[in-house]
Formats: C-alpha cells, structure tokens, sequence
C-alpha cells in the first residue's frame, strides 16, 4: 500500500503550511551527511490538555511556534513565552496536521542530543510533534497520520528510512516524550504493513 501523502521542494502538500521564525538553514556536515533520521516528540498547552486556543482561536501550540503565545493566557506560558521552539510538523489529536518548519530547513525541536555518535540532531533531522502528553494514550488517527507522513519522508529523504527516533531516545537526561503510552510496536507494525516490500 502506497502513503497518501506527498513531500515537494520541502514540503507536505496535504499540510496547512503555517511558517515559523524559529528555523536556519541547516549547516554542511562532513562526509556529506544529510536528512537521516526522524524525531517523534510530544506537546500539549496546557500540560495535558488538547485543543485548548486563545481569544482569536489559534491552537496554543501553533501560537508558540509563532512566537506568538500569550504568557497571560495561563500560568505556565509565563515560563515558556520566550522560548524559541519550533518543528517540522504537528500532528493534532484528530489527525490535522500543520508544517512550521521547511522540510530542508533546520527547525528547533531537539535542543542539546546526541544520535549515533552524532551531537545537534537538528543538524540533521526532522522532528515531529503530536498533540499529546507522556500521561495520555495517542489517537487511532494519530498513529494512521503519523505513518503515511513517515512513509513519504522515507520517500522524499531515503537515508531516514530505519533511522526514527523518539526525543527521550536522543535526549535521555532531559526529555521523556513522546512517553510509555506511544506504542512503538504498533506504528513500527503499520509502517511495515505499509511499506513498499522493495524499500523493507
């Protein structure tokens, strides 16, 4: 079975395209090392709650990409406000995805890690968000969204293909997400059920 979606110059064609100013291009690295490997992290605003927007209904997450999260709106944003955080994708809670971050570009979404011997991982992946949090199951339609989109970066960006990684598996110390309840077994089975047998 094919993905539905589709990657073009950077960019998932089936995704609201909102850009982020939290970017850079991403540096030369040696031995001509490109896009290899996939970060899968989690983010709610509040803590544990979905869906939640400001006055003018943007989602809060989206908001805080932007750079634009009110430190008002609640009290936690007033620790968070001036960060500047971004990723590639979100992925909501009812499978809406929205790209900040080009493809080809260097989002900000893992902060200080290390893959494979490698530091920076924003170097030199992308990083995907889903609405969640380490104490809440993810969605049916999370999972079925977040397989298809893996599927046609390992398309447009094939030396990720075997490289996905959770934020926790590349920042031990710091980060816990995406969490015990994602079901690593369950997306790995559904990429495999999905995947083209020539690229197994």
């Amino acid at each position: 079975m094919m993905t539905r979606f589709t990657i073009a110059n950077g960019v998932l064609t089936q995704a609201a395209f909102i850009a982020s100013p939290n970017f850079n291009l991403r540096p030369a690295l040696p031995n001509s090392i490109g896009i290899c490997g996939i970060v899968i992290h989690n983010i709610s605003l509040p803590p544990n709650q979905f869906g939640k927007t400001n006055k003018d209904g943007t989602h809060f997450v989206k908001a805080f990409f932007q750079n634009k999260l009110d430190k008002n709106d609640h009290p936690y944003f007033k620790e968070i406000h001036a960060m500047q955080v971004s990723a590639h994708l979100f992925i909501e809670r009812d499978g809406v995805i929205t790209q900040f971050v080009n493809f080809n570009d260097r989002a900000w979404h893992a902060g200080h890690s290390r893959y494979l011997g490698r530091d920076n991982c924003n170097d030199f992946t992308i990083g995907i968000e889903l609405e969640g949090s380490d104490n809440t199951a993810f969605t049916d339609v999370q999972y079925d969204v977040l397989t298809d989109v893996i599927l046609a970066i390992y398309h447009a960006y094939p030396d990720t293909l075997h490289h996905l990684m959770g934020h926790s598996d590349i920042a031990p110390v710091r980060k816990t997400d995406p969490g015990v309840h994602f079901d690593w077994v369950k997306l790995r089975q559904m990429l495999h059920d999905r995947q083209p047998q020539s690229e197994h």
